[in-house]
């Protein structure tokens, strides 16, 4: 079906796995790390397992979720109190919550992956530029892993060492986590090559860095300093490499993953020697999504993760032919995802009409589904996640310019994601904005550009618009409580273990 890239590592890796807990047996089947830095091939492998920690369901399944469902784009009607009451309705009684516990556990066990590589593969006697890639590779993951861990979590242990059974690491500041994003981005940049062969497609590159690094220091805003990275992107070298595809739906297709809209998205696959499509995990384990499955419609998947209805009514704004924005039918499944509504409409096969009438306002997240090549979803997805588009480092960059006080030479990138979806460009549609203005007019681009792709919420906790007044467009938001529900809990079964850990405040 397609090339990939990224393997999850050989059972030799297990010792690779992460976290340990107090039972230590030693397993003499199993290589340890005392004897497996030893050759290149041994470093290629660590690598490949850092990435591989992308397919473990706490990072894979969960944490879009609490991005998508704890944002206003999303909501849930699972009959799952959990992920009611933990992710979308910000009533958080469980401190122990699996799911959230999975996304700290996994994000750690690639925290520590990387470590291990940063840590080993300096000794290792091989090609000292291939090494410098890989160590770059690692570091630029473990920024990924702690910038998920910074933005749900907050306060949180920053590790830079393999770990050890008996460490207790204290809780760093938020400002030190994104310190050290910052450090491990930059150095990433510097080491990693700017494209690969095919073979190697989907590995971290310069541009990923910069668009990362990019990302946190908007998180942070620090405006200023995201220019640079973002202007190599969209005015220097990063120009000549990426541009946004014709069809904006092929984003989201498995026939067309790591196209040059692509700056870096997590690799999924099928594995064709062991395929199974349930949700047990096995030796040889597929190296799918199960994503789709839980917010595929009813009929279809669980549906435990679904849109509000709200967005759908940002697309309002005809194209220069007339017709309706492209972006909406390539974005959510609703009664008229075709515009001559629940009658043509397909969902897998069947019209709208056919599964849920004509009077139901439900609306799920189309983008990562699997529809345009079969009529069910399972657990094993091969559909890529496609972690950052150039069209949001567009955007990203228009918002820069724009807080810096640039505002009128941050207009011809909103244009580009614009007159790709056949939209007047906004310079002559709204010309003269002042900086606030242009402001709430890209809150509304992301939006029709980006909806359900997991970056509503950090956009929400940037501009400081997280608050019960989000309630009319998400009833989730009436029971949010400022101070508090910005970060979830800190585990307290990490906080059993480890004594030095802080709870996030409200908790």
């Amino acid at each position: 079906m397609k090339n990939k890239v990224i393997f999850l590592a050989l059972s030799a890796l297990a010792a690779l796995a992460g976290c340990e807990r107090d039972l230590n047996i030693v397993n003499p089947n199993q290589v340890t790390t005392a004897v497996f830095w030893r050759t290149a091939d041994d470093a290629l492998a660590g690598v490949n397992a850092i990435y591989s920690t992308t397919h473990r369901g706490g990072i894979s399944r969960w944490m879009p979720f609490y991005y998508i469902i704890r944002s206003d784009e999303g909501r849930s009607q699972s009959p799952d109190p959990g992920i009611l009451n933990n992710m979308d309705r910000f009533l958080v009684t469980d401190y122990n919550y699996g799911n959230a516990y999975g996304v700290w556990n996994d994000n750690y066990i690639g925290v520590n992956r990387a470590n291990q590589v940063i840590a080993n593969v300096p000794g290792i006697q091989m090609d000292e530029t291939l090494k410098a890639r890989y160590i770059g590779e690692a570091k630029f993951l473990r920024a990924m892993y702690y910038f998920h861990l910074v933005t749900l979590f907050g306060n949180v242990p920053l590790i830079l060492t393999p770990s050890a059974l008996g460490d207790q690491p204290g809780s760093a500041t938020i400002a030190q986590v994104w310190a050290q994003i910052e450090q491990d981005l930059t150095q990433a940049a510097s080491a990693l090559p700017t494209t690969y062969s095919a073979a190697d497609v989907g590995r971290a590159t310069k541009g990923a860095a910069y668009a990362l690094l990019a990302r946190a220091y908007l998180q942070e805003r620090k405006y200023t300093e995201a220019l640079t990275p973002l202007q190599w992107l969209a005015d220097g070298e990063g120009k000549s490499i990426y541009a946004l595809v014709q069809n904006y739906r092929e984003n989201f297709l498995i026939t067309t993953e790591n196209n040059r809209e692509s700056v870096f998205e997590w690799q999924f696959e099928i594995n064709p020697a062991e395929y199974t499509d349930d949700d047990t995990e096995t030796p040889n384990q597929n190296y799918g999504t199960s994503l789709a499955q839980f917010f595929g419609p009813p009929g279809i998947g669980w549906s435990d993760g679904e849109a509000n209805r709200w967005p759908i009514y940002q697309f309002n704004e005809p194209t220069k032919t007339g017709t309706r924005d492209p972006r909406l039918e390539a974005s959510f499944l609703f009664d008229s995802t075709d515009v001559r509504g629940p009658a043509f409409t397909q969902i897998y096969g069947q019209t709208f009409l056919q599964r849920y009438g004509a009077d139901n306002k439900r609306v799920w997240f189309h983008k990562f589904q699997n529809d345009h090549w079969k009529n069910e979803e399972g657990y094993r997805s091969p559909n890529n996640w496609r972690y950052i588009r150039y069209a949001d480092v567009l955007l990203m960059y228009a918002e820069a310019l724009n807080a810096t006080g640039k505002t009128a030479q941050a207009y011809p990138y909103v244009d580009q994601v614009r007159q790709r979806a056949g939209l007047a460009p906004l310079s002559t549609a709204r010309p003269g904005l002042t900086q606030d203005q242009f402001l709430n007019q890209l809150k509304h681009e992301r939006v029709t550009e980006l909806s359900g792709e997991g970056w509503r919420w950090n956009d929400l906790t940037r501009w400081g618009d997280l608050g019960p007044q989000l309630a009319p467009r998400d009833a989730g938001f009436a029971t949010f409580t400022k101070g508090q529900d910005e970060l979830l809990p800190i585990p307290q079964q990490e906080r059993d273990l480890n004594p030095s850990l802080m709870q996030n405040p409200g908790y």
